[in-house]
C-alpha cells in the first residue's frame, strides 16, 4: 500500500515535469517562427499585396513582430 502510494506521488511529479519541458518547447518553437516571419517581412521575403499596403507596410509589420516577440522574451526571462 505504501509503495503504491509513493509510486502513484513520483509519477505526478514526472507528469509534472514533463508539462514543463513541453511547455517550454511549445514557447521556444512560437518564438522562433515568430522571429522568422519578421525578419522574412523585414528582409522582403514575405510581403504584403499592393491593395494591403505592400512591401512599406509588410516592413513595418514585420519590425512590430520582431519588437513585441523580444519584449516578452524579456519578460519571460525577468518573471523566471
Amino acid at each position: 500500500m505504501i509503495v503504491s502510494i509513493k509510486q502513484k506521488e513520483v509519477k505526478k511529479k514526472m507528469a509534472k515535469q514533463g508539462g514543463k519541458v513541453l511547455n517550454f518547447v511549445a514557447w521556444l518553437t512560437g518564438v522562433i517562427v515568430s522571429l522568422a516571419v519578421g525578419f522574412a517581412m523585414i528582409g522582403g521575403t514575405l510581403t504584403l499585396p499592393n491593395w494591403l499596403g505592400g512591401s512599406t507596410l509588410a516592413m513595418v509589420a514585420g519590425w512590430v513582430v520582431v519588437v513585441t516577440t523580444l519584449i516578452s522574451v524579456v519578460m519571460a526571462i525577468l518573471k523566471q
